[in-house]
Formats: C-alpha cells, sequence, structure tokens
C-alpha cells in the first residue's frame, strides 16, 4: 500500500497479536498459574484498538459501518454518556462480542506463535543473557536459524549467524 494513513484489518489484528505476545509468552513458558500483570497496559490498548475496529472501522461481523455517534468522539463525559445510552443494549452486546472475539482469536494466535516458535525464543534468550542486547540483523540471524524469513527481512551475508557468538 501507498498510502501510509491507510492501515488494513490485517496490520491492525497482527498490532494485537503482537501486543498479547508478551501475555501469552508468559502462559507459554511459565503456566497459566504463573502469568502477571505485566501485560495490564498492553491489555488497554489491545482491547481499545480492537474496539476502535468494530466502532469505528467496521471490521467486524457486525458490518462495514461506523457504530460511534458524534458525541461519543466528543472530550465531553457528558456527551459520550449520552451517546453511549443512545445506543440499543443489544447493540452494545454486539460490540462487546465482536471485540471479544476479535482479542480471543489474537491471543490464540499469539499463543500458537510462542509455542511454534518456543525452540527460536529459548535460543535468544541466551544470547541475551549473554550479551543484553541484540540488533535486529542479529535478532533476525538467529531466528532465520529456525524460521524462514521474509526475503525484505534477511540479514545481509556478511551479518549472518555464523558471524554471532555462541
Amino acid at each position: 500500500m501507498d498510502d501510509p494513513t491507510l492501515i488494513s484489518r490485517q496490520q491492525l489484528f497482527a498490532r494485537i497479536v503482537g501486543g498479547l505476545g508478551g501475555r501469552a509468552a508468559e502462559e507459554v513458558i511459565f503456566g497459566e498459574p504463573e502469568v502477571t500483570t505485566g501485560a495490564a497496559g498492553d491489555l488497554q490498548q489491545i482491547t481499545g484498538l480492537a474496539k476502535q475496529m468494530v466502532v469505528t472501522f467496521g471490521m467486524s461481523q457486525i458490518g462495514p459501518w461506523s457504530l460511534m455517534e458524534g458525541g461519543a468522539q466528543s472530550g465531553d463525559i457528558i456527551m459520550r454518556m449520552m451517546a453511549r445510552n443512545s445506543m440499543s443494549e443489544k447493540l452494545a452486546e454486539d460490540i462487546d462480542s465482536a471485540v471479544k472475539q476479535l482479542s480471543d482469536e489474537a491471543y490464540e494466535m499469539a499463543l500458537r506463535h510462542i509455542r511454534n516458535n518456543r525452540e527460536a525464543i529459548d535460543q535468544i534468550v541466551e544470547v541475551l543473557i549473554e550479551k543484553e542486547t541484540l540488533t535486529g540483523d542479529e535478532f533476525r540471524a538467529i531466528l532465520s536459524e529456525f524460521v524462514e524469513i521474509p526475503v525484505e527481512n534477511r540479514v545481509p551475508p556478511a551479518t549472518s549467524a555464523a558471524a554471532l557468538p555462541a
């Protein structure tokens, strides 16, 4: 896409998946009972983004229209409350359900990515314990040992995985 102001549904969904990656990693690596409060900020952001997808951008099963009334976008709390009250209870439930469905699908995808790439994650953690930081090229070089990196994101041969300290 040539216009950087246009963001596709797929790109927004990928942002939600990425935002849930930390929580998913905690669950996969430490187990569900050991999940922490660390993802609170991420959860707020992805919930807001999922709600925008449903309410503002029409990117859900509810339909391709904006469900946001003008007053709901206002900074005035009274106007926002009035807009919410003018919405039917059924529509509000449908919106909540669509937001939850988007978030649930994204979380399942984040869990799959973490589970499917656990070996790569463990290797990256090993290097980070030694070095504390990685460049993008170093990260991609390690990752390329485990998964196919898209051509546009591949590391130039001079900084391949062989050049990294073990």
